[in-house]
């Protein structure tokens, strides 16, 4: 009789050869490109489509083999633990898209740093997710474009598995937003009272330095399953700077 301890192990490993076996098809899929627009305006690219040099592993100096490129996309291909930004960024937009796998779950995670177990253990997180399969669906503060265990969406403005989300986080000061797909999903002050109820209501109250940053890594999280990335841009804003928004 094959014990439960076996049986998970051997769920996990055929859940995740499953994952592994999706794949992006055609490069045209992931273009990662700037606009006369966004050119003009002052965004940089994080990812090229080419390149992970500006990326590296958590805990590490650089990338396993668990992140890579397919046909142009950023993807998560095996374990290897969340990605984040070599740099550290305070003030900020950031525009990029993602596509997630049947039943998959990643997240989007701002102004971390690498002193706990994991980026999140600071780290404001914004939940990627197939919102139709995955079982964290059942908590709406679990579901695609909430900041994660904080603040549910008021509507799910996700798209189903196949297709891109764009998203749009606004990093300015104490003020931070949360877009998906052109709707606002989270809007906070970082440090407020209602930032602080949010907290003490949260699986977060006992992370003593979580949400504490104002500059900190970008990352992507590792969570098992397969997922893409692409068009990942930032803008900084320095003093004087006004943002220009999710479009």
């Amino acid at each position: 009789m094959i014990s439960a301890r076996l049986t998970i192990v051997l769920f996990l490993t055929m859940l995740i050869a499953a994952c592994s076996e999706e794949v992006i098809d055609s490069p045209e899929e992931c273009v990662n490109q700037l606009s006369r627009k966004e050119q003009s305006q002052g965004w940089k690219l994080l990812f090229d489509g080419a390149s992970l040099s500006q990326w590296r592993n958590y805990g590490e100096i650089a990338i396993n083999s668990g992140w890579g490129i397919e046909s142009g996309c950023l993807a998560r291909l095996g374990w290897g633990g969340d990605l984040i930004t070599k740099e550290e960024y305070g003030n900020f937009e950031l525009r990029l898209e993602w596509r997630i796998s049947d039943s998959g779950n990643s997240g989007i995670f701002i102004r971390g740093d690498e002193e706990g177990s994991s980026i999140s253990q600071t780290a404001h997180e914004m939940q990627v997710l197939d919102n139709s399969s995955h079982w964290d669906r059942h908590d709406p503060k679990h579901r695609a474009g909430a900041y994660y265990d904080m603040i549910a969406p008021d509507h799910d403005t996700s798209k189903p598995v196949g297709f891109w989300n764009s998203v749009y986080i606004l990093a300015n000061e104490e003020h931070i937003e949360f877009w998906l797909n052109g709707k606002k999903t989270a809007s906070f002050d970082q440090g407020s009272d209602y930032w602080n109820h949010l907290y003490r209501n949260s699986k977060f109250s006992e992370r003593p330095r979580y949400g504490s940053l104002f500059s900190g890594l970008i990352g992507l999280q590792d969570h098992w399953d397969k997922v893409w990335y692409r068009a990942i841009r930032i803008r900084i804003l320095d003093k004087g700077v006004l943002p220009v928004g999710p479009n």
